[in-house]
């Protein structure tokens, strides 16, 4: 079947060489095709696949299960994987937001891409829709991955930049996309005389529902690059040739690029605590493993010494106490 799929097809090929030699782990952390072709295949009929022991061409099915299945457990979606209904909506939304459109020639329908991902965003539950967009990163490829988690370059990116208050203008003619900025705005923007971080009494998880919101809308906010230390948000659009405006929209972009309560670090943590490692690779995973387990090792060595000392203690104190009576009687 997906031989018959030259999107397919090709992105399988991509996948077998991004899985060749020692560097397979660095190629899906770092090479942008390896993970476009990994997005594709999520969705594609050899995800699902299954081989029997002893099946004509075994060996044929097994290298295209590992093909498939090494690269998603080096991509921070296998969290999503692990829910029905999150792998479910996020297939659907890649499947949208990759797909041609032949009709006008272009890469892809932002329209029906924009509807996908509001729905993928409304149906499956925060902890796990929250999670793709948010984790903290420790390295590019992770930094890269959460970037590359709403397809950027058709749900994002266009051809050139408009200007961020032609932007705006285009948003509050739409209603959803109005009210949703407003909303963004009121949960989200810290003004100077601001004592906290973040508006609402410090309520992080509004800001975060509020932007996640944004996306599939005419503001569709992302990380403009795969920094991972000193990252930055921004709808795609400039200041560039605003004229006499050209404060008005600096105050208005900086909403986005110059947003505390959006950044503070303590509360991106939270979505990465009902699942393990979200957002990490394997090496990372499995040093963070082997730490736990040496944590947890220790801990039970030192409660085990605790309790042989204090055995000891009292069968010393009992064994003298004998003696003690012995010498009365």
């Amino acid at each position: 079947m997906c031989n018959q799929n030259p999107h397919c097809s090709s992105r399988y090929r991509v996948m077998r060489q991004c899985l060749v030699g020692k560097e397979k782990e660095a190629m899906l952390d770092n090479n942008r095709d390896c993970q476009a072709a990994l997005e594709v295949l999520l969705v594609s009929p050899l995800y699902d696949c299954r081989c029997k022991r002893g099946m004509k061409k075994e060996l044929q099915c097994l290298q295209n299960y590992w093909t498939i299945h090494m690269g998603l457990t080096e991509d921070a979606a296998k969290a999503c994987n692990l829910n029905s209904s999150c792998k479910k909506q996020r297939s659907s939304y890649i499947a949208t937001c990759s797909k041609e459109d032949p009709n006008k020639g272009d890469t892809c329908s932002k329209k029906r891409c924009h509807k996908a991902l509001r729905s993928f965003l409304d149906r499956v539950p925060p902890e796990f829709s929250q999670r793709l967009l948010f984790c903290p990163c420790q390295s590019v490829g992770c930094a890269e991955r959460r970037r590359q988690t709403i397809v950027p370059d058709c749900s994002y990116k266009d051809k050139e930049k408009p200007n961020c208050l032609e932007l705006r203008r285009v948003c509050r003619q739409d209603p959803l996309c109005r009210s949703r900025l407003a909303d963004y705005k009121v949960n989200c923007w810290v003004t100077p005389q601001t004592v906290s971080t973040c508006p609402n009494q410090d309520n992080h998880q509004a800001c975060l529902a509020s932007y996640a919101r944004l996306i599939g809308t005419d503001m569709t906010p992302n990380y403009v690059d795969s920094s991972f230390s000193n990252w930055t948000i921004s709808p795609w659009c400039t200041c560039k040739g605003s004229g006499n405006k050209e404060e008005e929209c600096l105050n208005f972009l900086r909403y986005f690029t110059d947003n505390t309560c959006l950044s503070e670090p303590s509360h991106h943590m939270k979505h990465c605590l009902l699942l393990p490692f979200p957002c990490l690779s394997s090496t990372e995973q499995n040093y963070f493993t082997a730490l736990w387990a040496k944590s947890f090792f220790l801990f039970f060595s030192l409660i085990l010494l605790l309790s042989m000392i204090t055995f000891s203690i009292e069968f010393h104190f009992q064994l003298k106490l004998l003696f003690c009576f012995t010498d009365i009687f």
